[in-house]
């Protein structure tokens, strides 16, 4: 079974694509699941059962102050059906169907040193050329890794690190 969460992510993600607004929906959605993050009066007010469904009507018109009328009606179906405390995992759910719609693949480089930004922008350069996908890179640096680097591509990860081959080693000497 779907869980809720994909259920209505799934629907908002229809409905913006529809009216070709994804992007915007996403913003929109994504800097309210944002505001409940960071102000807690504010996501007590929509998780709590003390207010009423009205009152959390209202005070979403004064949050949604020039948002888009599919994000507006999104919300208060949400506010209606007591589910605002789901808005993150619903928000995850579009991002994902948001990210596979634009064919974009997450791709993380970590390394123990800062990366070249050309070496860095090559190998974001190679997994699109091989997936066909639109590459979108972030690079970390990590010195417990001691050297070499661990490329994450979606959810696979690529381990080439000293620290991760020293490892292996250790296993191997133990077991002999």
């Amino acid at each position: 079974m779907e869980e809720i969460a994909q259920v209505y992510g799934r629907a908002l993600f229809e409905a913006a694509k529809e009216a070709d607004q994804l992007d915007l929906v996403r913003e929109q959605v994504g800097a309210f699941a944002d505001a409940l993050d960071s102000n807690r009066d504010l996501a007590v007010f929509f998780f709590s059962p003390y207010f009423s469904t009205e009152e959390k009507k209202d005070g979403l018109g004064k949050v949604l102050d020039g948002a888009d009328d599919i994000v507006r009606n999104f919300l208060e179906l949400l506010v209606e059906k007591h589910r605002v405390p789901a808005v993150y995992r619903i928000r995850r759910a579009y991002d994902a169907l948001w990210e596979e719609e634009n064919k974009l693949l997450p791709v993380e480089v970590t390394s123990a040193i800062e990366l070249d930004p050309e070496t860095v922008e090559n190998i974001g350069k190679a997994i699109g050329d091989r997936t066909g996908r639109r590459v979108e890179l972030e690079s970390k640096v990590d010195p417990d890794i001691l050297g070499g680097i661990v490329v994450r591509v979606g959810d696979r990860i690529l381990d080439a690190s000293i620290a991760n081959r020293l490892e292996s080693l250790r296993k191997q000497v133990a077991r002999s």
